[in-house]
């Protein structure tokens, strides 16, 4: 979990997105704290079989299990991307499997811009940090981070169809087996230095509203976030914007670190020393 500083001031957004929901809103605290559910337009009902597929399930195994056989047959991906082994100069079509992945070793490298512009494509939130501050739309940071984005090493399989995909068997899994009835989590983050990141309201000397990129990782373990920074935030973080977590695919992927992966925004965490 790299340590990402926000804009000293509100980033850009976008007026428009796919889940029917203010982008200012989205990304506000007020969000955070009493969240309402998100979906993608069009997912569910373009995919009906996968879905009525899923509600024949189990269990989440069994779920993730045909989630898994679905996104193989619908995107001709390689079932070996199903542990996303080191391959050498092995070229697979690409799949949501290798930007989770990608991300898992940089998300700040070109997986990570994918991902990223994955939620301001479909979220209208804008990223803050990708490699360096995002200070200006458009400026050499933004060009940085649209160029890798859009790089043809993973838009070759429309990834961000899948990504859809990804983000509405999640929310379902989170409803039907992982977390039924629950609205929040409660995730740690490591940090290095509070103070480079947008402090938006300082509301106690250990708590605060800080805004955060506009995908970021938490983990459930404490102990874990400890290897991250010499401070550990610890949010209440929405189930109705959580985009992966360990677990939910027959794979490896996140578990090590119990990562979760989240769109972010405003959070009010509480600050702590390691």
């Amino acid at each position: 979990m790299d340590d990402q500083p926000s804009l000293a001031r509100r980033g850009p957004r976008h007026s428009t997105n796919l889940v029917g929901r203010s982008s200012e809103w989205l990304e506000s605290c007020a969000f955070n704290d009493a969240p309402a559910p998100l979906h993608i337009w069009g997912v569910q009902e373009m995919n009906q079989g996968l879905f009525g597929m899923l509600d024949q399930a189990a269990d989440l195994a069994e779920a993730g299990e045909a989630f898994h056989a679905y996104m193989m047959a619908m995107f001709g991906i390689d079932d070996e991307q199903r542990d996303v082994p080191s391959a050498g100069r092995q070229r697979f079509r690409s799949s949501f499997l290798r930007l989770i992945q990608g991300w898992s070793f940089d998300s700040n490298g070109p997986a990570g811009a994918v991902l990223k512009g994955w939620v301001e494509s479909r979220f209208g939130v804008c990223p803050s940090f990708h490699k360096e501050i995002i200070d200006a739309v458009p400026g050499p940071a933004w060009e940085v981070y649209t160029e890798e984005k859009m790089s043809s090493q993973f838009h070759n399989n429309a990834i961000w169809v899948q990504l859809d995909l990804l983000f509405e068997f999640c929310q379902w899994a989170i409803r039907r087996f992982a977390f039924p009835g629950q609205s929040h989590l409660t995730l740690y983050r490591g940090i290095n230095d509070v103070e480079r990141h947008l402090i938006v309201e300082r509301t106690d000397r250990r708590e605060a509203v800080i805004r955060l990129n506009n995908l970021v990782s938490f983990s459930s373990d404490r102990e874990v976030a400890d290897c991250f920074g010499d401070r550990i935030l610890t949010a209440r973080v929405p189930l109705c914007k959580i985009l992966f977590f360990p677990g939910l695919l027959p794979s490896h992927l996140l578990r090590g670190e119990r990562e979760y992966l989240a769109v972010g925004g405003e959070f009010r965490v509480s600050v702590d020393y390691v």
